[in-house]
C-alpha cells in the first residue's frame, strides 16, 4: 500500500528531518511510529499525502508516486488519505455533523459545499461515521461544547467520511489524558480491524504502541532504528529509539 524509498528531507536552514528512510507498509496494517520530538515522525507521516515534500527519494501510495503528483492527481490522492491531527482541526463554532461532512468536500462540487448542500448519501455517511465512534448523539451539538476526547473522535469520524484507503494520525492523543488516550486508540484500532483501512499513527509513548499496534517503527534523529512487531520491543529497542533504558516515568497510562 505504501512504500518509502530512500526518503530524505532537509528543511531550510539545514535541519535534516529524515535520512534515507526505506520501508513498506502493507494494505490493512496498523502501524505506530514512535520516537522523541524531532525524530522525524510527523515529517515521515506527512510525506504520504504530500503535506511535506521529500528532498530525495520516493513515496508510493497504492502504486502511485506521490512525489510526482500534481494538480488533480494530487487532490484525488489526498481524498483517499484521511488525516487526524493533534489539535483536532475542527471548526469549533460549527456543529459536529457539519465538521464530519467536511470529509466529503473532495467528493462534491464546490458550489454545493459552499452552500452546505450535501447529498442525502453524504449525510448518511457522516452519521454512520459518528455512530462508529459512538458519538452520533452529538451530531447537532457545536464542536466547542465537546470534551477534548470527543472532539478527537469527531476528527476520526471526519476522516472516515472520506471513505479513505489510508488513515494518518499525527500525535492524536498528545493533548489527551491517559484514559481518554486509550479510548481514542481503541477507536482507531477497531476501525482498522473492522474496515481494513491502512492506519499509521505517530506516538511519543511506546507503551501505547505496544498495546495497540501490530507493528512498531522507531525513528531517532531522522533514521529508521527499529521495524518489527510489538512483541519484539524490549529494553534494547527502547534504548535504540530513545537513547536511554526504560524507566517507569517513560511509560504512560499502562493497561487500558
Amino acid at each position: 500500500m505504501i512504500e518509502f524509498r530512500g526518503v530524505s528531507k532537509t528543511f531550510p536552514g539545514g535541519v535534516q528531518a529524515l535520512k534515507n528512510v526505506s520501508l513498506t507498509i502493507q494494505s490493512g496494517e496498523f502501524v505506530v511510529i514512535v520516537g522523541l520530538s524531532g525524530a522525524g515522525k510527523s515529517t515521515l507521516l506527512r510525506s504520504v499525502n504530500r503535506l511535506v515534500d521529500p528532498t530525495a527519494g520516493e513515496v508510493v501510495v497504492d502504486g502511485r508516486d506521490v512525489t510526482l503528483a500534481r494538480g488533480r492527481e494530487l487532490r484525488a490522492l489526498r481524498s483517499q488519505v484521511g488525516m487526524i491531527f493533534q489539535n483536532f482541526n475542527l471548526v469549533r463554532r460549527s456543529s459536529v455533523l457539519r465538521n464530519v461532512l467536511a470529509g466529503r468536500l473532495g467528493h462534491v462540487p464546490t458550489w454545493r459545499s459552499l452552500l452546505g448542500w450535501f447529498p442525502a448519501a453524504d449525510l448518511e455517511l457522516a452519521l454512520q461515521a459518528l455512530e462508529r465512534v459512538e458519538i452520533a448523539d452529538k451530531a447537532y451539538v457545536r464542536a466547542d461544547q465537546l470534551s477534548g476526547g470527543q472532539q478527537q473522535r469527531v476528527a476520526i469520524a471526519r476522516a472516515l467520511a472520506q471513505q479513505p484507503k489510508v488513515i494518518l494520525a499525527d500525535e492524536p492523543v498528545a493533548s489527551l489524558d491517559p484514559p481518554t488516550s486509550h479510548v481514542v486508540m481503541r477507536d482507531l484500532q477497531r476501525i482498522n480491524q473492522e474496515l481494513g483501512i491502512t492506519t499509521i499513527v505517530n506516538l511519543h509513548f511506546i507503551d501505547l504502541a505496544k498495546l495497540y499496534a501490530r507493528r512498531i517503527i522507531g525513528l531517532r534523529a531522522g533514521e529508521l532504528v527499529f521495524d518489527g512487531s510489538a512483541d519484539r520491543v524490549d529494553d534494547a529497542t527502547f534504548t535504540a529509539i530513545y537513547g536511554r533504558s526504560i524507566r517507569s516515568d517513560d511509560l504512560r497510562g499502562g493497561q487500558p
